[in-house]
């Protein structure tokens, strides 16, 4: 791929895009999404060879510069975010394609298009809803609408998750009761809360908070987790030992 021609097509190839040269100056074309007009790809000539701006994910975007010598730091853009493709014949066609389309895919990309494509593909029938953020005291007020609150709590070395589903899963009325806190509720839960802290975790003040609330504070086991991993991991453990 060497022509603004070539890179402008295969720009246009992906789904609800659109061609645009927003400076009133045609040396500059852009490639935008219809809906956000976000651009995910620019393309224009600097020095006498075809240059383009792709967007790069943090872990790509160095691979790809140490990859090759005519890929660089983003011209005229954030450098953290972005590479420029100089097209000269150095960079493979197929590598070009795959920059470009990386960048479409992070332009593009959405929490609400990730739940609906893992609804789809896990084919259940709730779709999971992102909300805006609250804080502590709203948090705490939306309790009363579970059955169960579980915190997994990096400072928790007596109770573990086990030992607060196993008993709900098969044990008397009067073990679940005392297990999950909830004295008066259904045996088993049908609505469970996870709370899951920001990377560094909850302070003792919030933590406390959570507890005097009704939240059981459970450990998931004796390595700390990080926040994207900790939800998945006590999510997964309730699943299996409530046989959900």
């Amino acid at each position: 791929m060497k022509t603004r021609e070539e890179a402008l097509s295969y720009g246009l190839s992906f789904p609800d895009t659109y061609q645009e040269a927003p400076f009133h100056d045609d040396n500059w074309q852009l490639i935008r999404v219809k809906g956000s007009k976000k651009a995910f790809l620019w393309v224009y000539e600097k020095d006498g060879i075809i240059q383009l701006n792709v967007k790069a994910n943090p872990e790509w975007r160095d691979y790809w510069r140490d990859a090759f010598a005519s890929v660089i730091p983003g011209y005229h853009q954030n450098k953290e975010h972005w590479n420029t493709i100089l097209l000269d014949g150095t960079v493979p066609d197929d590598a070009v394609r795959t920059m470009i389309a990386e960048s479409y895919d992070i332009i593009t990309d959405s929490p609400t298009k990730r739940i609906y494509e893992a609804v789809k593909q896990c084919k259940r029938g709730i779709i999971p809803q992102i909300e805006d953020a609250i804080k502590m005291p709203e948090v705490i007020r939306q309790f009363a609408g579970f059955d169960l609150v579980l915190f997994p709590y990096e400072n928790e070395d007596g109770t573990t998750i086990k030992e607060v589903l196993r008993p709900l899963a098969g044990g008397s009325y009067e073990e679940a009761s005392t297990a999950a806190g909830n004295a008066g509720k259904s045996a088993r839960p049908e609505n469970i809360a996870i709370i899951i802290g920001p990377e560094g975790g909850f302070s003792e003040k919030e933590a406390q908070q959570i507890v005097e609330a009704g939240g059981k504070s459970v450990s998931l086991g004796k390595t700390t987790l990080r926040t994207e991993t900790a939800g998945l991991a006590a999510i997964a453990m309730t699943l299996y030992e409530l046989e959900l």
